[in-house]
């Protein structure tokens, strides 16, 4: 045996990183938007916020993104107030700072200022110990392009059960 005493045989491990955990996503956003890009952003946050993230206490249904003084906010995301704070409690809807690189930034900046695109918080989760949001540059849906979209899925959901069906037989 050549291994010495007391050393180990190393494993070959696939180590695929921090653990992402979904704390909550804007489904509606993809219903009522066309998702241009996307990027990941770092949020500023509170410590109560935290707490109350790991709590899964977060909704992204009425939440925007904005460009402002070269820095990018997310306002009107609800994050439940923490159940064991205090006095320091955080606001359930206030201006949260997010976190980009410069060039992101820009380019975030004169898109979102044309016509008819917005920013959206697609996906809110924790990768590792930090907090993350995806955002989205999205387009607005008219109702007849929502009925296309529906009636898609419901065509491809048709389609895969009659597979379904026809494998067992």
């Amino acid at each position: 045996m050549s291994a010495k005493k007391g050393e180990a045989k190393k494993k070959a491990t696939t180590d695929s990183g921090p653990e992402k955990r979904l704390i909550a996503s804007n489904k509606r956003a993809y219903h009522d938007f066309f998702i241009d890009a996307t990027w990941e952003a770092g949020i500023v946050l509170t410590g109560t916020e935290v707490k109350s993230l790991r709590d899964r206490g977060a909704s992204l249904i009425d939440g925007y993104c904005f460009v402002e003084g070269g820095e990018v906010w997310m306002d009107s995301v609800h994050i439940a107030p923490y159940v064991m704070g205090t006095w320091t409690n955080h606001a359930t809807r206030r201006k949260r700072k997010l976190l980009l690189h410069k060039q992101e930034i820009v380019k975030l900046a004169s898109k979102s200022r044309e016509k008819g695109f917005t920013i959206v918080p697609l996906e809110l989760y924790f990768l590792g110990s930090h907090a993350k949001v995806v955002i989205g540059l999205a387009r607005g849906k008219k109702e007849w392009d929502k009925r296309q979209t529906l009636r898609e899925k419901q065509d491809l959901r048709e389609a895969q059960r009659a597979i379904r069906q026809r494998e067992l037989v």
